[in-house]
């Protein structure tokens, strides 16, 4: 059973840039045609896909966040973080990690684990 769980600042002050970390266990990260998604919720909205890396290290991101972000992974703490630069108020919301196999699910019913979610709120 692969099972993600997420960690990230909480509250965070706008233009900073917070690390949001997605624990994996369960599965390698690196186990081939696996991919790691980060997804977000903001109040009244519906999940946003953010972007993906996969098991070779590739990534992949939605273009409507205009380079705003970007993942990495460390293999070996079985992990793969989120960085959002500059943030501000908009970017306030729960945040969830997934994962998914044969390519990145940006659909959400094509993801077949999910992460609990963690709250960011960005606020002076």
């Amino acid at each position: 059973q692969v099972q993600l769980q997420e960690s990230g600042p909480g509250l965070v002050k706008p233009s900073k840039t917070p690390a949001l970390i997605c624990a994996v266990s369960g599965e390698s990260i690196t186990t081939n045609n696996w991919y790691w998604n980060w997804f977000r919720q903001a109040p009244g909205k519906g999940l946003e896909w953010i972007g993906a890396i996969d098991y070779s290290g590739t990534t992949s991101y939605n273009p409507s966040l205009s380079g705003r972000t970007s993942i990495w992974s460390d293999t070996s703490k079985h992990q793969f973080t989120l960085h959002l630069f500059s943030a501000t108020p908009e970017d306030t919301a729960v945040y969830y990690c997934a994962g998914s196999t044969g390519g990145a699910c940006k659909e959400t019913s094509t993801c077949n684990y999910w992460g609990q979610g963690t709250q960011v709120t960005v606020s002076s």
